[in-house]
């Protein structure tokens, strides 16, 4: 039991801790927020009251830390310091949602729900936890992107407060961090944060490594400070002279990013040549913020050697998180490359704050909402509810890390996307119309396939159609997730769609058959066919896969009731997939890899058991070869993140989707408009693309060679068909 001077002691503390609290907040606060505020405070205490920390520590010290984070180094507002100081309240206490809801309103109710969520939510067993609680994490968004925040707030003082834990504990909180909460820091453009992050991760995942570097940097420390006070004198006098105020910083990089370093470019530390950088923070009216900025870039490359390749201009096109800053990596004393930030007062501000310091900027003049905007843009990556959740992360991971492009449209405004998007990536970013009408694309005035990979600086045009539609080829071109979203649901689409005209033309065929139209007889059309639904079925009738003879076929084998009832007794035993697999592999679906589409000897992984059309990839083992995984298998995550350059794309290839090249071959007499006549024959069949013409006209005689694309061939027959009636046309054959 504590004795009543101890807990006299403890109230001061928390008393003190919660002036600090108002003190350090970043915005300015009202009377009415201080109030609120004042009352979240109190509900905390009396709801805690009773509880302590593994560290023996009373528990309220641990929200109103949160709240500290939250005020202090986030910058938020009130309802959202309120919000930290109850975050624990619901799931840990008596109160409930409905108490907070009456005594705080709608705004705070729905934070510390989503907050609560996070913490309550079942995980799914079946796939990797880390990237179901990523998910749902980022699901809580459609609420309040406020949760987030506080939730990265709530786990950098668990972090910092990890001491006590076991340390299995440790790891896995360490490792959770690492994969989860530091890349969502960075999105939101919280840099100190995420460095914080990083480095507390490290210092549990790999305790020997971090306290090596941590050592080494400290030996360096006074050399390091020396070598800066070097660099700074020679550009001082310019700088004066020119009348700026300025503060000149050395900040050492993170003890993360520099183990990055030693491991992607298997150096050791003293060969990490950028262990430091440089800050130029200088004072600057809003109207000549610019003009300073590359004024201080001309002064440091008088003097320093400027690395071309390394100039990142941030101010002129500032990231997706708001932050602006010019970078420069220059050829400093000694021979070092030494990496140099220009930021005015106002970017550090928002580098170091994210958007709570855009609020504070934005407030006189423009009151739209910088934290609007990111939500806006993670909205994207949400739309697409079906994805599953291993794709999910990665498809985010992707988004997360990866460096922006900025590319220009045909008028000239900038758009960003993700590195590695191609022009049908920025088809969509500009609308979903534009993006389903595209036909082409020309990038910097050239026509280009829609697989390019767009670089920073091209001016992409997209060149649409009302006759142009998504296919499936379109799923390999397309990198960000809003796209391919949007891709899948079109192609959906139009399957449905094919898929009604197939019932309709089933129905008709059946009755020539003699055969009713029921859900027994299209069971046993889904057996025959080793399909896996009704839809698959009709989808083949529409486009002519499955035509006369087949269903001839299947008339003849219904007169063998037995062998029907036999294969619907092996499909409800569930066992079809076993029997036939090798059939539906070899028949319908074919397993391919790569970009290019390879066939490669495989074996299916047995933790997962994949079938003909599961989402899958390929793992390249030391000594079984290629084994193939499903995409939400529960090893995928492990595989995907410890060994991704083992990992091999692969997809089953559906053959309705296939596409065959056939050469059809004409003859017959010269006429005006007959080349004419016959493409646009051709392309009047939307299902038909011309990949090569040649047409040879001599002595009033033409012959003509023309390679097209199509599904399967009924199309082509149809197509040859129709060629056949155009006037002036003698003879149509296939080559």
């Amino acid at each position: 039991m504590m004795t009543e001077a101890a807990i006299e002691k403890e109230n001061k503390e928390i008393a003190h801790q919660y002036k600090e609290l108002l003190r350090i907040s970043y915005q300015t606060l009202t009377d009415e927020d201080k109030k609120l505020i004042r009352k979240a405070f109190d509900i905390a205490v009396d709801a805690h009251k009773d509880q302590r920390r593994k560290s023996g520590e009373a528990y309220i010290f641990h929200p109103i830390a949160v709240a500290k984070i939250v005020a202090s180094e986030i910058g938020l507002d009130a309802t959202s310091i309120a919000a930290a100081l109850l975050h624990d309240v619901v799931e840990d206490t008596r109160y409930s949602l409905e108490d907070i809801q009456q005594l705080f309103g709608d705004t705070v109710a729905r934070i510390v729900d989503g907050l609560t969520k996070i913490s309550h939510l079942e995980h799914d067993k079946d796939v990797s936890l880390q990237a179901e609680n990523f998910r749902k994490m980022l699901l809580t968004l459609n609420d309040d992107v406020r949760v987030i925040i506080i939730k990265i707030a709530d786990r950098l003082h668990n972090m910092q407060t990890m001491d006590s834990m076991r340390t299995d504990k440790q790891e896995k909180i360490a490792s959770e961090t690492l994969y989860i909460y530091a890349p969502l820091a960075h999105r939101i453009g919280l840099y100190n944060i995420k460095t914080e992050l990083e480095d507390m991760g490290l210092k549990y995942t790999e305790p020997d490594v971090y306290d090596e570097i941590l050592k080494k940097i400290r030996e360096s420390k006074e050399e390091q400070d020396k070598y800066i006070e070097e660099f700074t004198r020679v550009i001082q006098d310019s700088l004066d002279r020119e009348q700026m105020q300025y503060t000149i910083k050395g900040r050492p990089k993170s003890i993360y990013s520099i183990r990055r370093k030693m491991k992607n470019q298997n150096v050791t530390f003293d060969e990490v040549y950028d262990k430091f950088a440089v800050r130029i923070i200088y004072k600057s009216d809003p109207a000549n913020e610019k003009f300073l900025a590359w004024k201080i870039y001309s002064i440091v490359t008088d003097h320093f050697r400027p690395n071309p390749t390394r100039l990142r201009d941030w101010i002129s096109s500032p990231k997706s998180t708001g932050y602006e800053a010019l970078h420069i990596t220059v050829m400093g004393p000694k021979g070092r490359w030494v990496e140099v930030q220009i930021r005015s007062e106002r970017m550090n501000e928002i580098a170091e704050k994210g958007y709570a310091a855009h609020y504070k900027y934005k407030q006189g003049s423009n009151q739209e909402d910088g934290l609007e905007e990111w939500v806006n843009k993670l909205q994207e990556a949400l739309e697409n509810a079906e994805v599953n959740a291993v794709d999910f992360v990665e498809q985010f991971k992707l988004n997360l890390y990866s460096k922006e492009i900025f590319v220009f449209t045909p008028q000239g405004e900038l758009k960003s996307l993700p590195k590695g998007a191609t022009p049908l990536d920025f088809a969509f970013s500009i609308h979903t119309e534009v993006g389903l009408r595209t036909r082409g694309a020309r990038v910097n005035g050239k026509l280009v396939p829609l697989s390019t990979t767009l670089n920073s600086g091209d001016q992409v045009e997209i060149i649409t159609s009302e006759k142009a539609k998504p296919n499936s080829n379109w799923l390999d071109y397309a990198t960000t997730a809003r796209a391919r979203a949007k891709i899948k649901s079109s192609l959906r689409e139009e399957k449905k769609t094919i898929a009604e005209e197939g019932k309709a033309i089933l129905t008709r065929k059946l009755r020539a058959q003699k055969i009713p139209f029921n859900e027994k007889t299209i069971n046993e059309l889904v057996i025959f066919f080793k399909l896996k639904t009704s839809l698959d079925l009709f989808y083949r009738v529409g486009i002519g896969t499955i035509d006369n003879q087949k269903l001839k076929d299947y008339a003849a084998s219904r007169s063998n009731a037995l062998v029907s009832f036999f294969k619907s007794k092996i499909r409800k035993q569930g066992t079809v997939e076993d029997i036939d697999r090798d059939e539906i592999t070899a028949k319908y679906d074919q397993l391919v890899f790569g970009r290019d589409e390879e066939v490669l000897d495989y074996k299916l992984a047995n933790c997962c058991n994949p079938i003909p059309g599961d989402s899958v990839f390929g793992f390249i083992t030391v000594s079984e070869g290629i084994k193939v995984h499903k995409k939400d298998c529960p090893n995928a995550i492990q595989l995907q993140s410890n060994f991704a350059y083992r990992i091999i794309q692969a997809k089953w290839r559906d053959s309705s989707q296939e596409e065959f090249k056939a050469v059809i071959k004409l003859t017959g007499i010269d006429n005006i408009g007959l080349v004419n006549d016959v493409t646009r024959e051709i392309s009047n069949n939307m299902s038909v693309n011309i990949r090569n013409i040649n047409f040879d006209s001599q002595d009033g005689v033409f012959t003509g060679r023309i390679t097209v694309v199509v599904k399967n061939n009924s199309i082509l027959k149809k197509l040859m068909e129709h060629l056949k009636k155009i006037n002036g046309i003698d003879k149509v054959s296939r080559e």
